[in-house]
């Protein structure tokens, strides 16, 4: 099994959205610190890479930008055939000199993403589901754009059925904070 950078196993906490997700869940994992949980996201490595070798600006394409938005369905397959080539690409990325032993990859949006962390990392993986309704995203601003909210970057793990653990984020915050508050019990009895 691999270890963080300062030599521990790490509790690996992957969260796919799968476009469902809203920053609470997020959030609430802050409340295990800096120096216990480290968010990693996969996109950072994908839009860095992909800015590099496209002579683009990687901060303007890490925002929610009408800039990101020209480039994103191109990046898109680019990130898919460097996926096919080596579905731990992005995985082993944003892993590299991460010390703290809880890990949350807040953007799992894929099968072979989950695969990677659970035979690397094995049991300490727990994979957990953010499901919220159209109605709830679209309240949140969400809209569908056909194209890219169909493809496999958005829904590649709507049918992956074996996650750990299920959050609901349909708007109701109580709710959403006892979700949160078990899932972090939970990962504190295994620290």
């Amino acid at each position: 099994m691999k270890k963080t950078a300062a030599g521990a196993e790490p509790l690996l906490v992957a969260a796919p959205p799968s476009g469902r997700v809203h920053s609470g869940p997020v959030v609430g994992f802050k409340g295990l610190g800096a120096d216990v949980c480290a968010i990693l996201r996969l996109s950072g490595p994908l839009k860095e890479q992909y800015a590099q070798e496209h002579g683009l600006d990687f901060q303007r394409l890490m925002d929610a930008s009408t800039y990101k938005e020209a480039y994103r369905s191109d990046m898109i397959c680019w990130g898919e055939e460097k996926r096919q080539a080596d579905p731990g690409f992005f995985c082993r990325k944003i892993v590299e000199g991460v010390c703290q032993p809880v890990w949350l990859v807040s953007d799992t949006r894929r099968v072979s993403d989950i695969q990677w962390f659970q035979e690397a990392y094995g049991a300490v993986t727990q994979t957990v589901r953010v499901v919220a309704t159209e109605e709830s995203r679209q309240q949140r601003g969400w809209v569908f754009t056909p194209g890219v909210d169909d493809a496999e970057s958005e829904c590649g793990l709507d049918n992956f059925r074996t996650f750990d653990w299920v959050i609901e984020n349909h708007g109701d915050e109580q709710h959403l904070e006892e979700q949160l508050e078990h899932l972090i019990e939970f990962i504190r009895s295994r620290l």
